[in-house]
């Protein structure tokens, strides 16, 4: 059982879920959406965890550009080209870390920061 979940917000929730699901390989959970059809609510599924996402205003509170959210892969390597492919920005490259994981960071289209690596607390 879950007991943390990573929020993400976006300006353009839609385009996001699309992003995310082409570039890092998250799959659709739910989508909930407003009387006015807009996604008010969003659940992604990748592996054992659950990244959630919503709206959130340019520069704003809540707005995109966040702490950032930490992935566990056992491909970072795959999962890298993968990234770059869908046009992610990478923000540090490939490294081993002293503490044994393989790891990258990116940042999506509207500047949240994502990480990817094989660490594993």
């Amino acid at each position: 059982m879950r007991t943390v979940y990573p929020l993400a917000r976006y300006r353009d929730p839609g385009a996001a879920i699309d992003w995310l699901t082409e570039a890092f390989g998250f799959e659709v959970h739910e989508v909930s959406k407003g009387d006015d059809g807009a996604i008010k609510h969003a659940e992604l599924l990748v592996g054992t965890g659950m990244v959630m996402l919503g709206p959130g205003g340019p520069g704003g509170p809540g707005g995109p550009g966040g702490p950032g959210v930490y992935v566990a892969v056992d491909d970072p390597d795959a999962h890298h080209d993968r990234a770059v492919a869908a046009g992610a920005r990478i923000t540090m490259e490939l490294t081993d870390q002293p503490y044994g994981s393989r790891e990258y960071a990116c940042e999506d289209p509207e500047g949240n920061l994502w990480y990817f690596g094989t660490h594993r607390p």
